[in-house]
């Protein structure tokens, strides 16, 4: 058991001090980040473009990575917050007002986290620039969501390995597919 409250001290500490940022920069980049990010708004966008304007590489990039948000997605928010409830970080811990804004579902994972990650990964197995691009918000929403008291930093990680193992798995899925047909 002193695993699990080294890692709740952790989490306190670490939700704390990111909570406590008092960077201009991140009061006004990261609500916005998060904005664009609700409903996966930021990640459709990036495959628009992509598809758009990437020719063949920019098309599979972006069906790779909406199909690995989707997974990530599904298994964040539809399966592991109805299996693992979570409070919230108390409130007392963020000493901003954008503590205000926070859901009401599980903390834990954290789906915002899991489809920015399973997107990007996705995105970078298929075109390592775009997914070089894409790091930069996925990194920000991942910090945004302990910025505001949205989540534990554990629940960010847990978030990006659901994220990282969605992109395996799109990534993985055609081969094995192919692979069972042949046989």
């Amino acid at each position: 058991m002193r695993v699990w409250a080294d890692l709740r001290d952790g989490d306190r500490r670490l939700t704390r001090r990111v909570a406590s940022w008092r960077s201009a920069g991140a009061r006004r980049a990261l609500p916005a980040v998060e904005e664009a990010a609700q409903h996966t708004k930021l990640w459709c966008g990036a495959a628009f473009l992509m598809a758009t304007a990437g020719g063949w590489r920019g098309r599979r990039a972006a069906a790779a990575g909406v199909v690995s948000m989707a997974v990530a997605e599904a298994v964040s928010n539809g399966l592991v917050k109805h299996l693992w409830e979570r409070r919230r970080p108390p409130q007392e811990w963020v000493s901003h007002e954008q503590v205000q804004d926070r859901p009401d579902s599980s903390s834990f994972p954290s789906g915002h986290t899991a489809a920015a990650v399973g997107f990007t990964a996705a995105v970078a197995g298929v075109w390592p620039l775009a997914g070089a691009l894409c790091a930069v918000p996925a990194v920000m929403v991942a910090g945004e969501r302990v910025y505001t008291g949205a989540h534990y930093p554990s629940d960010v990680a847990a978030g990006a390995l659901i994220g990282l193992s969605a992109a395996a798995l799109t990534h993985r899925a055609p081969r094995l597919a192919a692979r069972a047909a042949l046989t």
